[in-house]
């Protein structure tokens, strides 16, 4: 199933400073599937993607068509979506470089614990340093990278103490998330979002690591009764890196007008735009989770006594990995932590 155009996400982008300028209507010359792994319910669908798209729409004249695939409509599992476009199987996707473990690994250094602030200022730090060290995506054409909102963790059971993780099952996106699971004493389960509500309604797992954003869509507060952030400055333990990605060959196929259509459509204004979308996605998921649940903040004396666990345990292990590959790991959570501050202020 293609999903249609609405008129109100037009009205949608326009609130939220992303107006169009009008354009006569013309024959339509391209036309691009976009394949994502949401539901067409979720933020990420309604409004990023489907706003971004009707604004390049609406940019080319109607000389580019963008038909809308969610829920892995055209086939295959999440993992599969890199290797979709970067095979030219679809044009454009949405998806987690995480999901393909230690194959991007230079832009996990904005994964690590305690190392993200906000998605605003922390999508701004990772535009840039994608701009210096983005050699990992050569094969594609990179639109934006971003991240959420950071995890809150989602559980069956009260956490309140550093030492309540301990023993639990654990869902985790990333190998770096795996290792800070790890590192509180807990068992990591590697799965994509879309199984999670199997996960915890089977009890496969005690907890799982995600925004409040993306528990709607997945009616995690149905299956969970607890919902932990983290007293003091940095709220949320860690965050998830996400792409959109074109197929490299299609982006060099468009005449020249069109690729400027694509790249006013990209990059740090794009990455901007995203980080203000997940934060104002996540106060309608912590409203239903208060309304069914109990919204935990773990003090500041156990948040201390987390981050001395996790933190740079993760940290070294990640700096290790990166040695092993010939990459100065230390350098870039240096720099990533210094991009990050320079665009907090």
């Amino acid at each position: 199933m293609v999903v249609r155009r609405r008129p109100l996400i037009a009205a949608a982008v326009a609130v939220m400073g992303f107006g169009f300028a009008c354009a006569p209507a013309g024959a339509q010359e391209i036309t691009l599937k976009v394949h994502h792994f949401l539901p067409p319910v979720a933020v990420a669908h309604k409004k990023m993607i489907a706003p971004w798209a009707e604004k390049v729409m609406r940019e080319s004249g109607g000389r580019i068509k963008i038909d809308i695939y969610p829920a892995m409509q055209l086939g295959g599992k999440p993992p599969q979506l890199i290797d979709q476009v970067r095979d030219g199987v679809v044009d454009i996707v949405w998806t987690l470089p995480g999901y393909t473990p230690g194959r991007f690994t230079k832009t996990e250094v904005f994964e690590l614990p305690f190392m993200h602030s906000e998605p605003i200022s922390t999508n701004k730090a990772l535009a840039e340093f994608a701009e210096r060290h983005g050699d990992e995506f050569s094969d594609y054409k990179v639109l934006a990278l971003h991240v959420h909102a950071g995890q809150v963790i989602h559980s069956a059971t009260p956490i309140r103490t550093a030492g309540d993780l301990k023993g639990l099952k654990i869902r985790t996106p990333t190998r770096t998330g795996g290792w800070m699971i790890e590192a509180m004493g807990a068992t990591p389960v590697g799965a994509p979002v879309p199984k999670i509500p199997e996960m915890l309604s089977k009890r496969v797992v005690d907890a799982v690591l995600i925004p409040y954003e993306v528990t709607l869509p997945l009616k995690v507060d149905e299956m969970v009764d607890y919902h932990t952030v983290l007293a003091g400055d940095v709220a949320r333990v860690n965050t998830s890196t996400f792409i959109i990605a074109m197929n490299k060959a299609r982006y060099d196929s468009l005449p020249a007008d069109l690729k400027k259509v694509i790249d006013d459509n990209s990059g740090m204004a794009l990455s901007q735009w995203l980080g203000e979308i997940w934060e104002a996605a996540e106060a309608p998921g912590k409203t239903k989770a208060e309304a069914s649940g109990e919204i935990i903040t773990m003090p500041e004396a156990e948040v201390a006594k987390l981050r001395a666990k996790i933190e740079q345990p993760v940290i070294d292990r990640w700096i290790g990995e990166m040695k092993a590959k010939g990459v100065d790991g230390q350098a870039l959570v240096d720099e990533a932590r210094a991009l990050i501050a320079k665009y907090s202020k």
